[in-house]
């Protein structure tokens, strides 16, 4: 009897021991690849950037003609699935998600790829295979989106299908609650966004709404606020408008007029009134109430071994990483093509955001800042790419103007040559002229404060 009940402990706890090395190792590993920041190449990135840089370096020249490709295979299997119906696809919950879309998103497709196929060649209007706009989105942008998603698509789930979002997020749910009315798991997604990409972020977080741990209202406020832009992006756009020496008080002013906003945007419309209803297919899958009687930390770590022993193979989550992969290749690359070529084609061959711009140049001067009238535009062109605003910057003379601008472009965080085509394409409920609007309320928020910081620091 005595040896019975031996055997039964020690049962337990190796099965203890082996749920908790099931929880810690693999979340470890997405710690170190996704939130660690590493000095490579002489800048800060993470662990996927390393690997995604790489990448892009051996294969950079062949990567243009290979999404091409993808694109190409993107329009033929949505046409070959609305006309020819194969069972392969419609009997496949996921084919038939990535290839039975609504007619929107095919004409999309459509034109991302013949905005492909015409950069590529320069074939048609220079105003589309043009290097500052189908050129840009296709030899700068998607090779940088196409390695960055592969790695971060493939190594997602240990982030979180391991414990680790569960055990991050019932710690610290104390403070992200109260303050920005979200679970707080959130701050996960925050802190890919700021050590690796943006896009990771947005990614994380349309995963958790469309599997169930976000609420529409707690997705949208995530998506827009918290994919703030990478150290790593924010070095590359201070030196480009020639801000080098600048980089702790800009970061620094970035990073407290983004928290600005995190905490006012959400309580405000379109924001507020989004629903706090969870993705109808997935249903509610989160709790980060701790039990009375329970300590937060014990709690925390059950929650998370919980999560980690519903793996029950390797093969299921390569299967979603691989499946996160193609999701993103066959249908967010499309329509950064074509959306990104458009907004590009707006921004540099229109006088439209000049105009919209106008409104700013009396804010501008309020504000004190010299060159008022250059530097408008650069309030608004954000929104067609973050890289725009810096662009315009070149040309200013003024460097606490300069300053701003910089600032600006990295705390708008919604632009559509890659985060809104992100989102729109997303099960998050958002649309087009809300991420204008809530564009535009970032901009309005911190812009002042910006400003004020600007004036601190230069006077």
């Amino acid at each position: 009897m005595e040896l019975k009940k031996q055997s039964d402990y020690s049962s337990k706890t190796a099965m203890s021991m082996k749920s908790y090395v099931k929880f810690i190792l693999p979340s470890l590993m997405g710690v170190l690849l996704f939130l660690i920041p590493i000095s490579y190449q002489g800048k800060w990135t993470i662990g996927v950037g390393i690997f995604a840089e790489y990448t892009q370096g051996l294969v950079k020249d062949s990567l243009p003609l290979v999404m091409t490709i993808v694109l190409f295979l993107s329009v033929l299997l949505t046409f070959l699935t609305k006309i020819s119906k194969p069972t392969w696809i419609l009997n496949s919950t996921f084919l038939k998600g990535l290839f039975d879309v609504h007619m929107f998103w095919l004409i999309m497709r459509i034109i991302g790829f013949f905005f492909a196929i015409m950069t590529l060649n320069q074939w048609g209007p220079e105003i589309i295979w043009s290097e500052f706009t189908g050129g840009t989105v296709l030899y700068s942008l998607i090779p940088v989106l196409t390695t960055w998603f592969l790695f971060a698509g493939l190594l997602m789930p240990l982030l979180l299908e391991f414990g680790l979002m569960d055990f991050i997020g019932t710690i610290v749910r104390g403070i992200m609650r109260p303050l920005f009315k979200l679970p707080g798991r959130s701050s996960i997604d925050a802190l890919a966004s700021w050590m690796g990409s943006g896009t990771v972020g947005v990614l994380i977080t349309t995963k958790q709404f469309e599997e169930g741990y976000y609420t529409k209202r707690e997705a949208a406020v995530i998506a827009t606020n918290f994919s703030v832009a990478s150290i790593a992006f924010s070095v590359v756009i201070i030196t480009f408008i020639g801000l080098d020496h600048m980089f702790v008080p800009l970061y620094l002013t970035v990073v407290v007029s983004g928290l600005i906003a995190a905490i006012i945007c959400p309580r405000i419309p379109p924001l507020s009134r989004k629903t706090d209803e969870y993705y109808e297919l997935a249903g509610q899958k989160i709790s980060e109430n701790v039990p009375q009687g329970t300590s937060k930390f014990k709690w925390a770590i059950e929650k998370a071994i919980e999560k980690a022993e519903d793996v029950k193979n390797t093969k299921s989550i390569v299967k979603k990483g691989f499946e996160n992969v193609l999701d993103i290749y066959f249908t967010l690359i499309p329509l950064v093509m074509s959306l990104g070529t458009i907004a590009l084609i707006l921004a540099e061959y229109t006088q439209l955001f000049n105009i919209l711009a106008f409104p700013f140049i009396p804010i501008l001067e309020w504000l004190q800042l010299p060159e008022a009238k250059e530097a408008a535009p650069a309030m608004l062109v954000g929104f067609a790419d973050m890289f725009l605003p810096a662009v315009i910057g070149m040309s200013i003379e003024s460097e606490i103007t300069r300053f701003v601008i910089a600032g600006i472009s990295l705390t708008q965080l919604i632009y559509m040559s890659e985060i809104g085509v992100l989102l729109l394409k997303s099960k998050i409920p958002i649309n087009l002229w809300e991420l204008f609007i809530i564009f535009l309320q970032r901009t309005i928020i911190t812009l002042p404060i910006i400003a004020l910081m600007a004036h601190l620091f230069y006077y």
